[in-house]
C-alpha cells in the first residue's frame, strides 16, 4: 500500500490585518488576516519548519525513511545552487538521500507530489511559497505565506500508511492566466474571466478522469480540497466538483490569505488532521491546468499524532502587524536601518567545515562526564577530555530564557534584536548558550520563557543567506516566573 506517512503544514507567526492596507491606502481592502513570513524567514527555512513537524511523529525513524527530497517553490532563495541541499542539511537526511529543486511555477508543487507518488523508494515533498504584490494589489491582499510537507511511500511498521493513495488525474492546457518573469517581485493577470472559463471545463475533466482511475464513486468522496490562485475558478470548481461529496474544505484565505505553491499540501495537511479513518479526501489544483489526487485515510489515522495541527498554528497567530512593516519584510519599502556596519558575507568555507552544527544544530558531548558543548568542542570544559565526543543533537531541545537583553543598536533589517542565554533542558542533553530570540516582542521577553529552536536566516550579505538557528517561545508556554530584565 502507498501513500502518505507523514505531513504537516506551517504557518508563520505573523499576521496582517486587511484593514491595515485599508487604513493606509484608502483603498477596501476587505476584511480577515494574511500569514506574513517574518524579517528571518524564506521559503527555505519555512520548508525546514514544516518538514521537521512533519517527520517529528515518527521519532528516529523520520530522519532515514525520505532517500528523496522534494522541495518546491515559485520565490527560491537561490537560483544555480539547489535549495534542497540546505533543507537536507538542516533536517541532517542521510548523506545518500538525494535532494532536488521544483521551481518557478505554482504546478510544481503537485507535479512534485504526484512524482513522489510514482516513486519507488520514501520521498519526502516539501512545499514553500512567499505571495505578495504591489501595494494596494489583489495579489498583497489575497496572498498569504507558508509551508507544507508530505511524506510518501509504501508503509512500514514505524511509519504505517495514513492516507493511501488511490489514484487520480491530470489536464494540461496552455493559457495565459497568470505570469510572472525572472526578477519581477509581481505577477501578472489576464481579464479573469478568460480563466474561470479554461479552469472550469478542465477540472470537470480531470474529476472524471480521476474517479474513474480511483475507482471512486463521487458519493464516497467525504472532502474537496480545491486550490489555486484564480479564485473565482477556484470557487467554481469546488461547487462543481463538490456536489454530491461530502463537501469542500475551507480554503483558509480569509484567515492566513492564499499561499501559492504551498497552498495544496498544506490544505490537504488539513483535511487529514480532521478526518476519520475510512474517509477519502480529494485533492484538486487548479495551475496551467487541472490535477485531482484521490486519498484514503486508514485505521493508523486514528492513534497519529500530529506535531502542531494546521488550526493550532493559525490560531496563534499574532496580529497587529504594521502595514509599513509588512512592506519592509516583502522589500517594496527600504526603512533606514542601524547605523552600524552591514554584516560580511558568509564564509562558504566555514560553512562546510561546520555544516552540522550550523545547519543540523548539533552539539558535542563528553562521553566520559556527559557535559554538552555548545558549539561543538574538542576539549570538555568538565574533566579536560580531549576528542572524545559524541554528536549531541539539539534542533528538537527545549529550554529556558535565564537572561537577556534587547540590542537597539546591532544592525538588524528589523530592530531591535533580542538576545538570549536559553538553558537547555536536562532530558534533551543540557547545556547552554546565548541565542537570538524571534517571533516574540521585545517588551515581552521575560526571565523564565520557555523556547523551542527553529531554523531562520540570521542575515545576507552578496546574495548568500546566512542559515543558523534561533530560539522562539514555546506556543501556549508561560514564564515560569516573571522578573526584571538583567
Amino acid at each position: 500500500m502507498k501513500g502518505i506517512l507523514a505531513f504537516a503544514g506551517y504557518v508563520p507567526h505573523h499576521r496582517l490585518e486587511r484593514s491595515a492596507i485599508s487604513d493606509a491606502s484608502g483603498t477596501n481592502a476587505g476584511k480577515g488576516t494574511r500569514s506574513v513570513a517574518s524579517y528571518d524567514e524564506d521559503t527555505t527555512t519555512m520548508g525546514v519548519e514544516a518538514a521537521r513537524l512533519a517527520l517529528r511523529p515518527l521519532g528516529d525513524a523520520g530522519r532515514g525513511l525520505p532517500r528523496t527530497l522534494w522541495f518546491s517553490t515559485t520565490a527560491p532563495a537561490y537560483l544555480d545552487k539547489t535549495n534542497a541541499a540546505v533543507v537536507h542539511a538542516a533536517l541532517r537526511l542521510d548523506r545518500d538521500a538525494a535532494a532536488v529543486d521544483a521551481l518557478g511555477s505554482v504546478r510544481s508543487a503537485v507535479g512534485a507530489l504526484r512524482a513522489a507518488l510514482d516513486a519507488t523508494t520514501p520521498t519526502l515533498v516539501v512545499s514553500s511559497d512567499t505571495r505578495t504584490g504591489l501595494p494596494t494589489s489583489g495579489d498583497e491582499r489575497e496572498g498569504g505565506d507558508g509551508a507544507a510537507a508530505l511524506l510518501v511511500g509504501e508503509g512500514t511498521a514505524a511509519a504505517p500508511v495514513l492516507a493511501e493513495h488511490l489514484g487520480g488525474a491530470s489536464v494540461t492546457e496552455e493559457f495565459l492566466d497568470r505570469w510572472r518573469t525572472p526578477g519581477e517581485a509581481r505577477s501578472k493577470l489576464w481579464e479573469e474571466r478568460f480563466g474561470e472559463l479554461h479552469y472550469g471545463a478542465l477540472v470537470q475533466e480531470a474529476w472524471k478522469l480521476a474517479l474513474d482511475d480511483a475507482g471512486v464513486a463521487t458519493a464516497e468522496v467525504a472532502q474537496v480540497v480545491v486550490s489555486g490562485l484564480h479564485a473565482r475558478a477556484v470557487r467554481q470548481a469546488g461547487g462543481k466538483v463538490g456536489a454530491g461529496t461530502g463537501g469542500v474544505a475551507d480554503d483558509l484565505v480569509s484567515v492566513i490569505g492564499n499561499p501559492g505553491a504551498a497552498q495544496p499540501a498544506l490544505l490537504l495537511a488539513r483535511a487529514l488532521e480532521q478526518a476519520e479513518p475510512g474517509r477519502v479526501v480529494a485533492l484538486v489544483v487548479l495551475a496551467d491546468g487541472a490535477d485531482v489526487l484521490l486519498f484514503r485515510t486508514t485505521e493508523a489515522l486514528d492513534s497519529y499524532r500530529p506535531a502542531r495541527p494546521v488550526d493550532a498554528q493559525v490560531a496563534a497567530g499574532r496580529s497587529g502587524l504594521r502595514y509599513l512593516t509588512f512592506l519592509s519584510w516583502k522589500g517594496m519599502v527600504a526603512l533606514e536601518p542601524p547605523r552600524r556596519p552591514e554584516p560580511a558575507r558568509a564564509s562558504a568555507s566555514a560553512a562546510a567545515r561546520n555544516e552540522e552544527w550550523k545547519f543540523g544544530f548539533v552539539g558535542s558531548r563528553d562521553r566520559s562526564t556527559g557535559a554538552v558543548h555548545l558549539p561543538p568542542a574538542r576539549v570538555s570544559y568538565r574533566g579536560g577530555a580531549v576528542d572524545d565526543m559524541a554528536p549531541q543533537p539539539m534542533a528538537d531541545a527545549t529550554g529556558t530564557v535565564v537572561t537577556f537583553t534587547v540590542d537597539r543598536l546591532a544592525y538588524s533589517p528589523s530592530p531591535p534584536i533580542v538576545f538570549a542565554v536559553v538553558d537547555f533542558d536536562p532530558d534533551d542533553g543540557g547545556g547552554r548558550l546565548p541565542m537570538e530570540l524571534t517571533d516574540v516582542a521585545a517588551d515581552e521577553v521575560r526571565i523564565g520563557d520557555r523556547v523551542e529552536m527553529t531554523f531562520r536566516r540570521l542575515n545576507q550579505a552578496d546574495g548568500i543567506q546566512n542559515y543558523f538557528w534561533k530560539a522562539r517561545p514555546v506556543p501556549g508556554a508561560a514564564a515560569d516566573e516573571a522578573k526584571e530584565t538583567i
